[in-house]
């Protein structure tokens, strides 16, 4: 019999039952591929992290995402529920004030904002953003999320966007109009899986909360999550196409909120920072978390 240690984990929140839960198995060292898809179908969480040994000085682990239903490339959300259940249940603060994760999209910085000695949050510097054309009739999108053609904000395209995953963006005018989206489900799943899309990402200036500048709603059924509640990927990917596109100025730095979640009964708020370097712009996310379970999971 195999003990395994397991944790779920609520991100992009401070409040119990809140943002977006993920599990985080710290050691899955010995581990199989097909062990890891079994646990995260078991822990039927829209995300598990596996955080395993890596023997490169640039990075302190390697990690994987899986969904219920396969592995992903990047997970914004577990990568924070990685990064705070190391802080505050393994010691990780008393090594260092960052933490390295070597992922399938290259490694994944993570700053710790402390205040008086208590960890506050974390921050994650993803993959340098991209955005692409997405060849697709503005009727069918509509009709796929379930929004009328008249509530699509025309000021703003709809592209991919990409920091570790493809998400389609689609700008709304209202946070009424992305409340009420009634997603068809089966239909945007075999959309998004023609175009190796991940989430299908709807946003707005229309946060209607003191201090968010942008609200979102996500849905990833392409990856077997129906509507994932507050994604740390997708809103990295909007943040990089909001200065891709000239939406934000592309000339000077940007901190600012974004809410997500309440459609799904689970608010919750990401921190995003721009800024640029040499190589492009540096999109940053980050929140904070609560543990909520932690357990042990035996395996023959």
């Amino acid at each position: 019999m195999r003990n395994i240690q397991i944790y779920h984990v609520d991100a992009f929140t401070t409040e119990p039952f809140g943002g977006n839960p993920a599990g985080v198995v710290p050691d899955a060292t010995h581990l199989t591929e097909v062990e890891m898809q079994k646990i995260a179908r078991e822990l039927n969480l829209s995300e598990t992290a596996f955080l395993m040994p890596d023997d490169q000085e640039a990075t302190d682990f390697r990690v994987r995402f899986f969904t219920p239903t396969q592995e992903i490339d990047f997970c914004g959300h577990a990568t924070l529920a990685a990064a705070w259940t190391m802080a505050t249940e393994y010691s990780w603060l008393a090594k260092a004030e960052s933490i390295h994760f070597k992922t399938n999209i290259g490694v994944v910085p993570i700053e710790f904002s402390m205040d008086n000695g208590k960890l506050q949050s974390v921050i994650m510097t993803q993959t340098t953003p991209q955005v692409k054309e997405l060849a697709t009739d503005i009727q069918e999108i509509s009709k796929l999320v379930g929004i009328s053609t008249s509530e699509l904000e025309a000021e703003f395209p709809i592209k991919l966007g990409y920091t570790g995953n493809w998400h389609l963006l689609i700008p709304v005018n209202t946070r009424k109009a992305i409340d009420e989206a009634t997603p068809m489900i089966d239909q945007l799943k075999e959309h998004n899986l023609m175009h190796d899309i991940c989430t299908t990402h709807l946003f707005t200036f229309d946060s209607q909360e003191e201090g968010m500048k942008v609200y979102t709603r996500d849905f990833a059924p392409a990856v077997g999550i129906a509507e994932d509640p507050v994604t740390g990927s997708a809103n990295g990917a909007l943040a990089g196409y909001f200065l891709l596109e000239n939406i934000l100025e592309s000339n000077r730095n940007h901190e600012f909120y974004i809410s997500q979640g309440y459609a799904a009964g689970r608010p919750g708020r990401l921190h995003i920072k721009t800024s640029f370097s040499e190589n492009g712009p540096v999109i940053q996310v980050g929140g904070s978390a609560v543990c909520t379970i932690s357990g042990t999971l035996r395996l023959r």
